[in-house]
């Protein structure tokens, strides 16, 4: 082996160091590690042979001199995700650290197995049906079942009649494929990338106003009216906070502006209008229709986004739990 730090690759420094530091330390490091890191470590252990004192003693050195010189900085997630509490809201570091990570996992597959099925349903669809057989043959059976349902039919079914006839796969193959997935796909993954487009569409169309969203909505359904479909499903409207049961809607009251629930009213459906209504004191109700009485003639503009301020307060709510809103069909309540 080489008697010569220089000539030592990264990998190899840090197989020496795991070695030298003793078996409870080092112990300790590879419980910090995910599998991929205490394989590739162990392969550089495997192949290190003898190592002269003078290199082991010049390498604690380097490393020495490294985390006590000024500027010197050793960046982890750990210390990256410490720096960023102290700067952002707790949401905003879980989003950050989570695309920064990527999927969680200690192994390939497990990996793969919280990435979304249409993300790697996506991928796989440009890949061999005997790769793709392996791969999903490696993933929880329910994550492949969810990808099987992204796929094309054709392409699915011949996946897996690969899958059906699969021998045992040499272990060369494996690492193959896992290296080939690191490289191409988990590297350039990124986890906002996840998120399906028709969603985030959805989102863009709730904060139109009415004429903006009926005129962009009309432009879509004449180039594709499935993706149309798809938003207009996926969409989050005012008319769905009829969804919310009893309690639902009096949290919501009690986080909205009493002037935007006015106007948002004023503008309501009947249906809406007692929604709320039935939820109030008989005191609160009177005064809250004395005011939508005494205001006149509002501009639909201010009606529409009033209503689209309780829609959001509505989500918020819903993603703290405060709040539950129920969809229909399977999420239904039956009392």
């Amino acid at each position: 082996m080489a008697d010569d730090l220089k000539s030592l690759t990264g990998r190899q420094k840090a197989a020496i160091m795991i070695m030298a530091i003793g078996e409870e330390r080092a112990t300790k490091l590879f419980s910090m590690m995910d599998e991929e890191e205490i394989k590739e470590l162990s392969q550089s252990m495997a192949a290190l042979g003898s190592i002269n004192s003078t290199v082991v003693e010049a390498l604690f050195v380097e490393f020495a001199s490294q985390m006590s010189a000024t500027g010197s900085l050793v960046g982890s997630f750990d210390s990256t995700e410490r720096l960023l509490r102290n700067t952002l809201p707790e949401d905003k570091v879980a989003g950050i650290m989570e695309e920064i990570r990527g999927p969680a996992g200690r192994t390939m597959w497990d990996k793969l197995s919280n990435v979304n099925a249409e993300v790697l349903a996506n991928y796989f669809k440009n890949e061999y049906p005997q790769t793709v057989a392996v791969v999903l043959n490696k993933l929880r059976p329910e994550h492949a079942a969810s990808v099987f349902g992204e796929l094309p039919e054709d392409f699915a079914a011949e996946v897996m009649t690969r899958m059906l006839g699969m021998e045992p796969v040499r272990k060369e193959i494996l690492e193959g494929i896992e290296q080939t997935l690191r490289t191409e796909f988990m590297a350039t993954l990124s986890r906002t990338s996840q998120r399906d487009s028709h969603e985030l569409m959805a989102d863009i169309f709730n904060s139109f106003d009415r004429a903006t969203e009926s005129r962009f909505m009309t432009a879509l359904e004449e180039r594709s009216r499935d993706s149309a479909d798809k938003i207009r499903a996926l969409m989050f409207t005012f008319d769905d906070l009829a969804n919310l049961d009893p309690n639902g809607v009096q949290t919501l009251l009690r986080h909205v502006e009493k002037g935007a629930l006015a106007i948002a009213l004023k503008g309501a459906s009947e249906g809406m209008r007692d929604l709320f209504f039935t939820n109030m004191s008989e005191r609160q109700g009177k005064i809250l229709k004395e005011d939508m009485e005494a205001m006149g003639p509002v501009r639909l503009k201010d009606v529409d986004d009033s209503q689209l301020e309780m829609v959001l307060k509505a989500k918020d709510l819903a993603a703290n739990g405060d709040i539950v809103i129920a969809e229909g069909g399977e999420d239904e309540m039956v009392y």
